[in-house]
């Protein structure tokens, strides 16, 4: 089974008024629920919040809102709250985040403001110290590091690129890289090597031993080799 390549997919720059459910609300904290609204974050790190009385700006560094119930009451207005909820929904980006793509299942995660690199969501990216195993070997390695640049653009010290590698080509040529190194080698005298990977060759395994579910695509059935660094 080979792995395709997912290329980062275009996001909608505006979001349907949704609405949540009231469970148990009054007040302004009922109307920030079941009201129709739709959040669009800034690039500021404010929210324009559109309901059926108008778009208003939320400032929540500020704690304040553009609409006449805080402006005249000081009150923490529905589009406060509407604005708290979508953030902790994960619906939309927490200040200082911004919305992007992940580069192997081209899903929507969110990276700081002036992340450049190609980006990676929770279920793909992979901790330092974190234990995976090579999809290629079923070897089990030790996540060293990550390049914070794509399998093309990241050499070895062989001098080739990482996607180059006959048994990377299965997976995203614009995926992030990470830097692994091999889990019976710690044990060993001697310099220990790293090597260099694309993020889906390499499957999580959680405290017990056993693979995430999911982690990405099965292993190829081509013949494996490491790609060193």
């Amino acid at each position: 089974m080979t792995h395709p390549a997912h290329t980062p997919a275009s996001l909608p720059a505006t979001r349907s008024k949704t609405t949540f459910p009231a469970a148990g609300t009054t007040g302004r904290a009922r109307r920030a629920r079941v009201e129709p609204m739709a959040v669009r974050p800034l690039r500021d790190g404010r929210y324009a919040v559109e309901t059926a009385g108008g778009t208003y700006v939320v400032d929540p560094d500020a704690h304040t809102c553009t609409c006449p119930d805080h402006q005249l009451r000081g009150a923490r207005c529905k589009h406060r709250r509407r604005v708290a909820l979508e953030v902790t929904a994960g619906l939309v980006p927490p200040p200082g985040k911004r919305t992007a793509v992940c580069a192997v299942c081209g899903g929507r995660t969110f990276v700081p403001t002036a992340f450049s690199g190609p980006a990676l969501c929770p279920r793909h990216d992979h901790r330092v110290g974190a234990l995976v195993r090579d999809r290629e070997t079923g070897d089990r390695l030790v996540v060293v590091g990550a390049a914070g640049e794509r399998a093309d653009r990241v050499e070895t010290a062989e001098g080739r690129l990482v996607a180059d590698y006959p048994t990377n080509a299965d997976y995203g040529s614009h995926e992030p890289v990470f830097w692994v190194v091999y889990l019976d080698s710690l044990g060993r005298d001697g310099d220990v090597r790293r090597y260099a990977f694309p993020a889906s060759r390499l499957q999580r395994i959680d405290s017990e031993g056993a693979t995430h579910p999911d982690a990405g695509p099965t292993p190829t059935d081509g013949a494996a080799s490491t790609t060193t660094a």
